[in-house]
């Protein structure tokens, strides 16, 4: 059994985005060597997130619309958290819904995914260093 270990980072200027990490994700299992395994990518942060879905720009403007319809970021006394001197309150919640982390199975050397399905790092409280660690295990 061998792992790998690298950490990714993002400095997004806006509050809230979505990129595109499948190639980071690919070059870091090349580099591994791990043929047959699977693959761990999490945000190290608790108001950015890691999904897998679609790449469609239609279909991440839809998600930042449910996002912010889901938990809006103003006004930012609606919420308790935000009586620390933080304004981020709705960066944790969006992150709950849109997850920590993906698992994704290595075949043959490759991510092994199903149709359309890409890997996204979502960033909900943006304009700062934030990482995503990729955990690879296998053989």
């Amino acid at each position: 059994m061998k792992s790998y270990r690298k950490e990714l980072w993002f400095n997004i200027p806006e509050r809230m985005d979505f990129v595109n990490i499948t190639r980071e994700v690919e070059s870091c299992v090349n580099e591994s060597g791990i043929k047959e395994g699977m693959v761990l990518v999490n945000a190290m942060h608790i108001t950015a997130s890691v999904f897998i879905n679609d790449h469609e720009s239609g279909l991440h403007r839809d998600y930042k619309k449910w996002l912010e319809q889901l938990a809006p970021h103003a006004p930012i006394d609606q919420y308790r958290h935000n009586d620390t001197g933080e304004d981020n309150a709705d960066a944790h919640l969006k992150r709950q819904v849109m997850g920590r982390e993906v698992v994704v199975a290595i075949t043959e050397g490759k991510l092994d995914f199903g149709t359309w399905e890409q890997i996204f790092y979502g960033e909900f409280d943006g304009r700062r260093n934030k990482r995503v660690l990729v955990k690879i295990i296998g053989m």
